[in-house]
């Protein structure tokens, strides 16, 4: 009784108390929780890294670069974007554009400094400040639709004429990149010595002024102030050798040998490439890779797959080189050929994608060696990527950047039409002829239903490029009633034995001429494209139906 009223006298536990007890109780849990949720929440913002916005800028590309925990890998034969394709395109990142008030007053000085000497007689001095700022404001003044970042000095040509380069940017560009162009000026001098600008060459005819790049080492000063493409500068894509014995010996390497990825399409072959360029970067190794492509069937004019294509016709290996430690399979093998056995090098076996590349981080053999069976999927690249890897090993999209050689010609084509253009890409082919899964796409895209289209998008008389796979370009006559229109083939003189790329590829093949094959006209074709002021697209602006086919528009769209 005495313990009984003991409490009883407490009053906590009276019957008429006994329902505030309950709330206090059940309301003092949900604070405990709450607490406790907010510590939790706390450790995992403080200690959550969040995946590199490289991988996510917008919800169509999320679409191509979020990898799939199984080996399901769609085929397609667009053009795959690369690293560049993701940088910052806003003006800071650029830095600023120079003006004709920049140039007049950056050489005043040197100008008033220079004696007044005139001969009407002698020779053009291209080193002359006033002749220097003469070629700048002209250039500036004629190009209007571009932005000058940096001329370069003039150099002398012959009496009367001057080689200048300059980097630039188009105003409206997209892309981020910059772009190196250098002409010949003819210069004349008046009776009163009045200097003047007589002409102005075409693109790149400024050969003396174009200077060969210095060579970059990875992580330098000089690398970071140039991450960002400039297209027309000369190519240095000579494989990396490795310097000596003892320098090979002391290094680690990862190699993958064997597989189901080659004569994929080339979205299939980037995605295997850059998970093993991913894991050997996680690894802290030196990836050793086969520069020899098999070229898919979808992208040849023989419908076979073709062996023997060069990665360096492609893409950028200049850049993958200094950014990344990689290797040519054939340098290596014969260095390690050569020093294996004498520096005591190991090798680790591996035969199954499922070994993570977190278990491989501790092996200390030279080389690791990933092995790949014959039975398909299980034997594509991308596997090892896959699972609980894809959150540790990212893909290194920022360093695979498009051949510079093909995006010279992009340049080229874009220069000849002044940079000022719009442009439509027009898909026909085997879609306009399926009806059943583009019943429209045919008659959107004919001539008539393309002119009143494009009515009330792009302004009468403007030059249109007409990116498209539609093989008898005449089919597009009637536009010229409107517009001056233009096609890839129009400029075939910029991939012909003449020219430029061929020679350097014919080189790079070994003396063996390079074909511009259907991957190529169709990479050069869309960036060119892509640079056009107004770019009309044939599934945003053209037509209804969907892209990949009837009902699958909100699937695209995800």
């Amino acid at each position: 009784m005495w313990g009984r009223s003991a409490m009883l006298r407490t009053g906590d536990f009276r019957p008429e108390n006994l329902g505030q007890n309950a709330l206090a109780m059940i309301g003092n849990v949900c604070f405990s929780m709450f607490v406790i949720g907010v510590l939790v929440f706390t450790i995992i913002a403080a200690t959550y890294e969040p995946e590199d916005p490289l991988f996510h800028p917008s919800t169509k590309i999320t679409n191509f670069l979020t990898s799939k925990s199984n080996a399901t890998f769609k085929s397609d034969d667009t053009v795959v974007k690369t690293g560049e394709d993701f940088m910052v395109t806003n003006e800071t990142a650029f830095g600023a554009a120079l003006n004709l008030t920049d140039v007049k007053n950056s050489l005043e000085f040197e100008i008033n400094a220079v004696a007044s000497v005139c001969d009407v007689n002698a020779p053009i001095d291209c080193k002359d400040p006033e002749v220097f700022q003469l070629m700048m404001t002209t250039t500036i003044e004629k190009f209007k639709d571009i932005h000058f970042y940096r001329f370069g000095k003039p150099v002398q040509a012959d009496d009367h004429n001057c080689d200048m380069a300059w980097r630039f940017r188009p105003k409206e560009g997209k892309a981020a990149a910059f772009y190196k162009d250098y002409r010949r000026f003819e210069i004349s001098r008046s009776e009163n010595c009045t200097l003047s600008i007589v002409s102005i060459g075409e693109y790149h005819t400024g050969v003396n002024a174009r200077k060969r790049k210095k060579n970059k080492k990875r992580g330098s000063k000089q690398e970071e102030m140039t991450s960002m493409p400039v297209v027309g500068e000369t190519v240095n894509d000579n494989l990396p050798v490795v310097e000596s014995e003892s320098s090979f010996s002391h290094q680690k390497y990862l190699i993958y040998v064997g597989g189901g990825d080659r004569c994929k399409s080339m979205n299939h072959y980037l995605w295997s490439f850059l998970c093993a360029l991913g894991e050997a970067q996680y690894l802290n190794r030196t990836l050793v890779m086969d520069l020899s492509i098999c070229l898919s069937s979808i992208y040849t004019s023989s419908m076979q797959n073709e062996e023997g294509k060069d990665f360096r016709f492609y893409y950028d290996f200049e850049h993958l080189k200094e950014s990344a430690s990689v290797l040519d399979q054939d340098q290596f093998w014969s260095d390690w050929n050569k020093w294996q056995n004498k520096d005591g090098l190991n090798l680790h076996l591996v035969e199954d994608f499922r070994i993570t590349p977190m278990k491989l981080a501790e092996v200390k053999d030279a080389l690791i060696m990933r092995k790949f069976g014959s039975v398909e999927p299980d034997n594509y690249w991308y596997r090892v990527c896959e699972g609980e890897t894809e959150s540790v090993v990212q893909r290194p999209w920022h360093l695979l950047w498009k051949s510079k050689r093909l995006m010279e010609i992009v340049s080229a084509i874009a220069a000849r039409l002044n940079w000022d253009y719009d442009s439509v890409h027009i898909v026909r082919g085997e879609k306009a002829r399926n009806k059943e899964l583009w019943p429209n796409l045919d008659a959107d895209t004919s001539p008539d239903a393309l002119l009143s289209t494009l009515r009330d998008k792009v302004d009468d008389g403007r030059n249109l490029y007409i990116a498209t796979n539609e093989p008898d370009t005449s089919f597009f006559d009637p536009l010229k009633d409107k517009y001056t229109t233009h096609f890839l083939d129009e400029y075939k003189d910029l991939w012909d034995e003449n020219s430029e790329w061929y020679s350097e590829t014919t080189k790079l093949n070994n003396g063996v001429p390079v074909e511009f094959d259907g991957y190529m006209r169709v990479s050069v074709d869309t960036e060119v494209f892509l640079r056009g002021k107004k770019q009309i697209e044939t599934f945003n602006h053209l037509t209804n139906d969907c892209k990949d086919g009837i009902n699958t528009c909100s699937v695209a769209t995800n």
